[in-house]
C-alpha cells in the first residue's frame, strides 16, 4: 500500500509545550518514513487545511525541528476557528477531506484542547461516511487541565509551575512593604471553568500564613461579604493578603464576576478585568492600598521556567499519536495515566474521542478547602509532580535561544478557493 502524507495542526491557545508536542509527532513520523510521507502543517490551525496553506516540515532540519522542545508559542500558528457541527456546516468538513486527498493525507493530528478534539472526531466520522481513509488522532493540549480520561493536559503543569513561583515571589515582595505600603496584591490567572491553575498557586504555601492567603476557583460561588472579611483578617493576622482569582470566577447564578458582554471565536463568554474589579472592591469596602496583575499570556508563553515532567509528557503524546495511526487506530486521543505507587510515574494510554469531546473536567471538591479559599492536601498531592524538573532552553547573550522555522509552504493542487 502506498505510503500517505500526514497533517498536523495546532488549535486554540498555545503553550509553553505545544512544540514538543509538534516536534513528538514530526521526529516519530521521520523514524517511519516507509509508512508516512511527509508531515504537512497547517498555517494557523484548521485556517490553513481550509485555505489549503499547508507548510512543508521536511524542509526544517533535524536541529530545527529538535529546537521546537525548548521554543514557546506555536511553530506553525495556531487560530481559534471554531467548526460547526456537521449539519450547520457540513461544507468545511468536506473541504478538509478535499484538501487532504488532494495531497495524499492520510493521518490526521489535531493538536488542542476540548473544541479541537469534537473537530477531530467529526472529521473521522465525516471521512468514514465518505469513504475516504483517514486516521484522525487528537493531539492533548491544554493550560486549563480540563480534558477528561486524561490524569492532566500538557502545557498544564508548566503554567502551574509558573503561578506558583510568580505567587511566592510576589508575595515576598508584598511582605516586605506592607507595613507602610500594599496591603493586598491580587493576580489574575486563566481559567474559564475549572479552577486548576488558580489551584496551582497553593503549591506557594509551605506553612501557616504563606501566601496565597485566597484562592478564588469557577467551581465555588463568589460570596462578596464573605470575601472581604477574610480579606480583612487576613490582614489583621498577617498584615498583607494575597489573592489569586481564576478569570472565571462567579456568582452563584453562574453569571461571571468579569463578564464583558462579548463572546469570542469559540461563542465563550469574553471575560477580563477581575483583578481590578475585586482590587476596587476591597478598596471602596476596607480602604486597603492594592496592586494587582493579569498573568494573562505570561502565564502560558513562559517557557524559561517551564516543568521538565510536563515536557516529557508533551513530547511523549505527539510521539503516541504517531505510533497509535501506525497501528491502525482512528478516532482516540493518548492520554496520561498516572501511576499507583508512593512514587509518582505516569504512561500513555488510549482514550476514545468520543468520550474526551465536549467534556469538561473541573476540580474535584475534595481539592478544595472546605471554607473555598485554598486547596487540600489531596490537591496538593496532585499537583506537585506536575511541576518537577526545570526544563530551561539554552541561553545566548543573557536570552534564551528559540527556532523560527522556515514554515514554506507546499503548491497549491486546488483551483477552488474557501472563503472563511
Amino acid at each position: 500500500m502506498p505510503k500517505k502524507n500526514a497533517f498536523y495542526a495546532q488549535s486554540g491557545g498555545v503553550t509553553a509545550v505545544i512544540n514538543a508536542s509538534a516536534c513528538g509527532v514530526i521526529e516519530t513520523a521521520r523514524k517511519h518514513r516507509g509508512k508516512i510521507g511527509k508531515v504537512l502543517a497547517g498555517r494557523n490551525g484548521i485556517i490553513g487545511a481550509l485555505r489549503e496553506e499547508l507548510i512543508d516540515t521536511s524542509k526544517e532540519s533535524s536541529k530545527a525541528i529538535h529546537g521546537l522542545m525548548t521554543t514557546p508559542s506555536g511553530a506553525f500558528g495556531s487560530c481559534r476557528h471554531k467548526m460547526k457541527s456537521l449539519e450547520e456546516n457540513r461544507a468545511e468538513y468536506e473541504r478538509l477531506i478535499e484538501v487532504f486527498a488532494a495531497h495524499d493525507i492520510g493521518y490526521f493530528f489535531y493538536n488542542g484542547g476540548g473544541d479541537s478534539a469534537d473537530t477531530c472526531l467529526k472529521v473521522s466520522q465525516l471521512s468514514e461516511s465518505m469513504g475516504y481513509p483517514l486516521q484522525a488522532i487528537h493531539v492533548p493540549k491544554t493550560i486549563d487541565n480540563d480534558l477528561p480520561l486524561t490524569d492532566n493536559c500538557p502545557g498544564f503543569g508548566s503554567v502551574a509551575k509558573y503561578v506558583a513561583i510568580s505567587t511566592r515571589e510576589a508575595a515576598l515582595d508584598v511582605a516586605s512593604m506592607c507595613e507602610s505600603s500594599t496591603k493586598v496584591f491580587i493576580l489574575e490567572v486563566m481559567g474559564r471553568h475549572a479552577g486548576w491553575i488558580a489551584a496551582a498557586s497553593g503549591l506557594a504555601a509551605e506553612k501557616e500564613g504563606d501566601a496565597p492567603h485566597i484562592i478564588l476557583f469557577p467551581e465555588i460561588a463568589f460570596n462578596r461579604e464573605k470575601f472581604l472579611k477574610r480579606v480583612q483578617s487576613t490582614v489583621k493576622k498577617y498584615g498583607y493578603c494575597v489573592v489569586v482569582a481564576s478569570e472565571g470566577a462567579q456568582y452563584k447564578d453562574g453569571t461571571f464576576l468579569s463578564e464583558s458582554g462579548l463572546r469570542d471565536a469559540f461563542g465563550h463568554a469574553q471575560l477580563g478585568g477581575l483583578a481590578p474589579m475585586l482590587a476596587q472592591m476591597i478598596k471602596d469596602e476596607l480602604g486597603y492600598k492594592y496592586h494587582w496583575a493579569v498573568a494573562d499570556y505570561l502565564q502560558r508563553a513562559a517557557r524559561h521556567i517551564a516543568s521538565q515532567t510536563d515536557l516529557d509528557q508533551a513530547y511523549a503524546v505527539g510521539e503516541a499519536a504517531v505510533e497509535m495511526a501506525l497501528a491502525g487506530k482512528n478516532s482516540v486521543m493518548p492520554a496520561i495515566q498516572r501511576g499507583t505507587g508512593k512514587r509518582y510515574s505516569w504512561k500513555i494510554v488510549e482514550a476514545p474521542l468520543d468520550k474526551v469531546a465536549n467534556v469538561e473536567k473541573m476540580m474535584p471538591r475534595s481539592y478544595i478547602s472546605r471554607d473555598g479559599f485554598n486547596i487540600t492536601d489531596a490537591a496538593r498531592d496532585y499537583l506537585e509532580p506536575l511541576i518537577q524538573g526545570e526544563a530551561y532552553p539554552g541561553y545566548r547573550r543573557g536570552m534564551p535561544e528559540y527556532v523560527t522555522l522556515k514554515n514554506q509552504l507546499v503548491p497549491k493542487r486546488l483551483k477552488t478557493r474557501f472563503k472563511l
